[in-house]
């Protein structure tokens, strides 16, 4: 049987600052420069989340695109748009939201809805030129 990918772009606006709570103000401008600002900074992330699998021969789709809109928006964007990362969102209690992080924790947060013989894979840019890919533990 032919697989198909199919995405879903997404976009939320989210602030963070990259540092190491154990570390030097000097140690951590050494390493993440300006992005450990004490004073956090923001970015725009485009999301994309693309699904692959199988095409069900009932409907044609491999996944309802307005089901993973509504994933989406339900388990990202409502949780991840105009907020701090750092501060408010909790599974960066403790973990850096480098945009490598976030991806995944953005995977994590919509694996348990996707069906389990479809792949899942999280497209996150936080600049047009700097992105990041992340399709699951390997």
């Amino acid at each position: 049987m032919n697989k198909v990918t199919v995405s879903r772009k997404a976009h939320f606006n989210a602030a963070h600052r990259l540092y190491r709570k154990d570390w030097t103000d000097a140690q951590n401008e050494a390493i993440f420069d300006k992005c450990s600002n004490p004073y956090f900074h923001g970015h725009n992330y485009d999301l994309i989340v693309s699904v692959t699998g199988e095409i069900d021969p009932e409907t044609g789709y491999v996944m309802d695109m307005k089901v993973l809109k509504d994933l989406i928006k339900a388990h990202i964007e409502d949780a991840f748009d105009h907020k701090n990362l750092n501060e408010q969102v909790p599974e960066f209690a403790s973990l850096i939201p480098t945009a490598e992080n976030i991806s995944i924790v953005i995977w994590e947060k919509l694996r348990p809805h996707i069906e389990k013989n479809n792949d899942l894979s999280i497209t996150l840019y936080e600049t047009s030129r700097n992105y990041v890919e992340f399709s699951g533990p390997k």
